[in-house]
């Protein structure tokens, strides 16, 4: 089969790393056409730092890089430093980047790319707040129908927030780029709480990983060892949740996962909800559906494929 064509967004963050290892370690099955960054975990200097250094460590640092916005479409913006550390990536001794930002800046390198590109050959995969593709939306609106398809590690129903009683952290960052998104046409699969809360890094799990023996299974299992002591303190669960790479796991094995096409709006108006991705699960209002919701997932298949593919690095 021809490899699904991804450009990653991303604001690394510890399991934005472990996403993008994984998509590099599967060239049979993803092609990553690029990485573009934007502000959430931590500001955009740091996000973009990161991914030159994931790149770096994976030997990859031919893929072309851009920096995105900074700051949500119209809010202050939050930042994760409580979990993810200063840099938004401690944990682990990561090479020190070369590789700088390409030209242009992210929102312009989506459109020109989906302008010229065949009409659904490309998948964007957001792993952070929505801003870079929303903002691109807006001043594009042609490219919607050009995009296959969005994945994206973002809302929560059934298992409610994680910044917020209400609102998962990628959807209360930026809730009105969420909103355009959601609202633009283009084919949503969303990778809510409700999955990532099943996908746990346990001692076992995190043991193989570190056992593999390179430098990204050590690197890996230092960065989740620093980022899992805010989770297993906050749940009090036998392992952290690892929610990025779920959007990759389920372009390469989406029998692992289960789900349903659903409506989904963001709310944007309330003080106490902003951010909510309200889930008609049960089709109770007759919206139209606008997104494949996943709730279910396989961990021990999840686990057993992501350690076998971050063998494959150097």
């Amino acid at each position: 089969m021809t490899p699904t064509r991804i450009i990653i967004d991303t604001d690394p963050g510890q399991d934005d790393a472990v996403a993008i290892l994984l998509a590099l370690a599967s060239p049979e099955d993803i092609t990553v056409e690029a990485i573009l960054t934007v502000g959430g975990n931590s500001g955009i200097a740091n996000t973009t730092r990161n991914a030159a250094a994931i790149l770096e460590l994976a030997e990859r640092a031919d893929i072309p890089l851009h920096s995105g916005c900074d700051l949500p479409l119209s809010r202050p913006p939050v930042r994760a430093d409580h979990v993810h550390g200063e840099s938004g990536l401690d944990g682990a001794d990561l090479p020190r980047p070369t590789k700088q930002a390409d030209s242009p800046h992210a929102v312009e390198f989506l459109i020109e790319t989906l302008r010229h590109e065949p009409e659904g050959s490309l998948t964007i995969v957001t792993l952070g707040p929505m801003t870079n593709l929303a903002t691109a939306l807006q001043k594009a609106p042609d490219i919607a129908p050009r995009i296959n398809r969005v994945v994206s590690m973002i809302g929560a129903c059934f298992e409610g927030g994680n910044i917020t009683p209400n609102a998962e952290f990628n959807a209360y960052v930026d809730p009105e780029a969420a909103a355009i998104v959601l609202g633009s046409g283009v084919p949503v699969v969303m990778l809510p709480l409700d999955v990532t809360h099943q996908v746990l890094t346990t001692p076992s799990r995190l043991g193989r990983i570190r056992a593999i023996g390179n430098e990204a299974g050590r690197c890996v299992g230092g960065m989740l060892g620093f980022s899992e002591r805010f989770d297993l303190e906050k749940y009090g669960w036998p392992g952290a949740p690892l929610h990025d790479p779920c959007t990759i796991m389920w372009l390469l094995r989406p029998d692992l996962f289960q789900g349903r096409l659903v409506n989904i709006e963001i709310e944007t108006q309330s003080a106490l909800s902003a951010g909510q991705t309200v889930v008609d699960y049960w089709s109770v209002t007759g919206r139209p559906a606008n997104a494949l919701y996943l709730r279910d997932v396989d961990s021990d298949g999840f686990y057993q494929v992501l350690t076998e593919r971050l063998s494959r690095l150097p």
